[in-house]
């Protein structure tokens, strides 16, 4: 790849594909349901790279209050959209993984799907994963997840970055950046953050961790 885009070059990708995008999203991956389904009820919920919020949906089945953050104005409205038009409840927030304006501790249930692999450094990813520790309670949980050279459209053993078009109706196409992680450099990446690993697998060609807030006192 040349150089390396910025935050706001991938918020502007996503400016531009948003309303699109989310109309090829309805259905909510099978992972993040199972997850979903087996977690204890809670009283706050994350959804973090919300997209067009169809798994902060999912999440209302077992939250009482469900907060999405996206980084891209497009994207949340069409989860705006989706949200007057299944009549469910979700607080949405324009907002950077690197920098959640949310408070410590406080969220009990997470799902960061589809959206690390999209921070263009590996210090921006690893930095999300630490504010993902840092707002979820003791022992509150989250399903992370990133696309995998496991994914049968890659003939790669190791992570690397790339660019996937997307194209739009009219027939423009637009460069999405990724990094493609490999299934042990996800898990290193895990295991550096704050975050306590519970375990990783993959599934159809996505890297996951089932991952845990801290508990008080334990180091970081």
């Amino acid at each position: 790849m040349g150089d390396e885009p910025s935050r706001r070059d991938v918020r502007e990708t996503y400016d531009r594909i948003g309303g699109h995008f989310s109309r090829t999203r309805e259905h909510p991956w099978p992972a993040v349901e199972r997850f979903v389904e087996a977690a204890d009820r809670v009283d706050r919920g994350l959804d973090l790279g919300c997209g067009n919020a169809r798994h902060a949906e999912v999440m209302t089945e077992r939250v009482e209050r469900v907060v999405g953050v996206d980084l891209s104005r497009s994207v949340l409205d069409a989860a705006r959209e989706r949200r007057r038009e299944r009549g469910f409840a979700v607080d949405l927030c324009q907002g950077d993984a690197t920098a959640l304006p949310i408070a410590p501790r406080s969220v009990g249930l997470a799902v960061y799907i589809a959206a690390v692999h999209h921070l263009p450094s590996r210090d921006a990813r690893l930095a999300s994963l630490d504010e993902l520790a840092r707002v979820l309670t003791p022992g509150g949980r989250a399903l992370v997840s990133a696309w995998s050279t496991t994914h049968d459209r890659f003939a790669r053993e190791t992570g690397f970055d790339t660019t996937v078009d997307w194209t739009l109706p009219g027939g423009e196409t637009v460069a999405r950046y990724y990094h493609i992680y490999d299934p042990a450099e996800f898990a290193t990446d895990l295991e550096r953050s704050r975050l306590d690993v519970e375990r990783t697998f993959e599934e159809r060609g996505n890297c996951y961790g089932v991952v845990a807030g801290r508990a008080e006192g334990k180091p970081t």
